[in-house]
């Protein structure tokens, strides 16, 4: 069997880590990477690859920036040349974003069967691109991966055949559980002289929270009243950089008392500094999931989530973009870990039982 995967974006890559590894590992088939290039800054990809131990992309598209639209294009025009040549018996996508789209699209108008890992999941907003990446990706796939069992009740409620889902568990947490010893023995500037439990960290990308002025001065108003109680340290993605940017916000922020404003880092580092945290403030899918499995208290600043197990099981709340609400809810974050668990199938072992479905279920 010949695997190819497509990933375009920090978390895909943490995700197909596991399962390229897993297929490398039983020495029987063929994986080979797709890497679009949707994100292209070296802090937001290259050293995700080097950390995460995966090998150079076999291909890379360099597709950058745009809208929705034109990222979506790019992808979809560049990857089908290579599609009709390397003609995978496997696609694998993962995750929501432009990149796992456009390659599903293409690949079922070539005939490829595609496996989209993380099936099933929905915010039912669909105002989120990612949403409508989801709901898309899930219709043309012919194996659905679920991590959660929302997914599966989702895709049952839409009529998808059963034979088609199967619940593999969180591939994000395989990562997660293979590096976590490694993390914990850095020692990283931005926590130096702070002790476990005693911070804030925070990382804040979406279009509905960083591209409006309201909500984005919002946020900085309220890391400044968190930055009161404990301190905050704030890996900030380019995308949101440059909004606080382009609104006059940056400076403000970066010199506010108790605020330590840093560039993106490496997935070892922001792993470490999240294992130690008191409290992460997020609007990220995966940091959600991640805190579940660590026991880090989580403020998700969205009105839904597409990972209801982390708030329902794990650590996670959502929060609206109030800044009484949410420092109250940090000074209170202890009381998130009371009574939280780990989803089920959260155990490290996904990509084993997601290879497991490549073989036993496309039948190639």
């Amino acid at each position: 069997m010949y695997v190819l995967s497509v990933v375009g974006a920090r978390p895909n890559f943490m995700k197909v880590a596991p399962i390229h590894r897993e297929i490398e590992r039983r020495g029987r088939d063929v994986t080979r990477i797709v890497h679009t290039g949707q994100h292209y800054d070296e802090r937001m990809s290259d050293i995700f690859f080097h950390q995460l131990g995966l090998p150079e992309p076999h291909i890379y598209l360099g597709v950058g920036s745009g809208s929705h639209a034109q990222q979506t294009a790019r992808v979809m025009s560049s990857l089908e040349p290579v599609l009709e040549k390397e003609r995978p018996d496997v696609l694998v996508v993962v995750g929501d974003v432009n990149s796992t789209l456009a390659a599903a699209l293409v690949a079922v108008k070539l005939g490829i069967p595609i496996a989209h890992v993380e099936a099933g999941l929905r915010s039912f907003d669909r105002t989120m691109p990612e949403e409508i990446n989801r709901v898309v990706t899930d219709s043309i796939s012919e194996l659905l991966l679920v991590s959660e069992q929302s997914g599966i009740d989702n895709l049952r409620r839409e009529g998808c055949k059963e034979e088609k889902i199967v619940f593999t568990g969180n591939v994000m947490i395989d990562s997660l559980v293979w590096f976590l010893d490694s993390a914990r023995k850095l020692s990283t500037l931005e926590d130096d002289d702070l002790e476990v439990g005693s911070y804030a960290l925070v990382t804040i990308h979406r279009p509905a929270n960083v591209d409006d002025l309201n909500n984005l001065t919002t946020i900085v108003d309220t890391l400044e009243r968190i930055a009161t109680i404990v301190p905050v340290i704030f890996p900030a993605h380019p995308r949101t950089v440059d909004r606080l940017k382009s609104a006059g916000l940056h400076d403000r922020l970066a010199a506010a008392p108790g605020v330590q404003l840093t560039p993106p880092l490496g997935y070892l580092e922001f792993l470490h500094l999240m294992d130690k945290a008191g409290v992460v403030l997020t609007d990220s899918g995966g940091i959600q999931e991640e805190t579940t499995y660590l026991g880090v208290p989580c403020l998700t600043l969205r009105k839904n989530t597409e990972r209801p197990a982390t708030v329902e099981i794990g650590t996670n709340r959502l929060v609206p973009l109030s800044p009484d609400r949410v420092v109250e809810l940090v000074s209170a974050a202890k009381e998130l870990k009371k009574d939280a668990a780990v989803p089920p199938l959260w155990d490290g072992h996904a990509a084993s039982r997601i290879v497991d479905a490549l073989q036993n279920h496309l039948h190639v």
